[in-house]
């Protein structure tokens, strides 16, 4: 085998490797999701009492990852509109725009973001600002007298309203 050849040989070799190196995770990557199954696990976020009707709380909770393999817990704040003793609207405390935490404004009765001038009406729907679309809204139950909420990651730009 003449060196020409040999070096081609191992060009192709190398080029490969390379190939498998990077594309093996990237094709992991856009699989992953075929086999995931995220479960639905509610967590409480406090007794139903605690919700005065008319008012809109902040709570803050341990959020369990919906990712088995995270195996870690989030410290997270989620606000929670008690519309009745029973009806409830449970917002993720990022803005739209850009997932900066929105502040409740009582007096106002609106949910405005301090980065970029976003405002949302008191039922999440967008008032003002450069947000695309309403606040996020989590699934919630009662359950024994607490209202509990399920677990999910932060919707992305592509995911709509759950």
């Amino acid at each position: 085998m003449d060196r020409r050849r040999f070096l081609s040989r191992v060009t192709l070799a190398l080029s490969g490797a390379i190939a498998g190196l990077v594309g093996v995770p990237i094709v992991g990557y856009l699989i992953a999701p075929l086999f995931e199954r995220e479960q639905d696990v509610y967590v409480p976020v406090g007794d139903v009492s605690r919700f005065q009707v008319g008012t809109t709380t902040l709570v803050q909770f341990d959020d369990p990852s919906p990712l088995a393999w995270a195996g870690q817990t989030a410290k997270t704040a989620l606000w929670v509109r008690s519309i009745s003793a029973e009806s409830f609207q449970v917002f993720n405390v990022n803005c739209t725009h850009l997932g900066c935490p929105v502040d409740w404004r009582t007096d106002a009765k609106l949910f405005l973001c301090p980065c970029h001038g976003g405002v949302y009406y008191e039922d999440g729907t967008v008032a003002g600002g450069p947000p695309p679309r309403p606040l996020f809204e989590r699934e919630w139950r009662l359950s024994g007298g607490k209202l509990t909420v399920k677990t999910q990651r932060l919707p992305t730009a592509g995911a709509g309203t759950p």
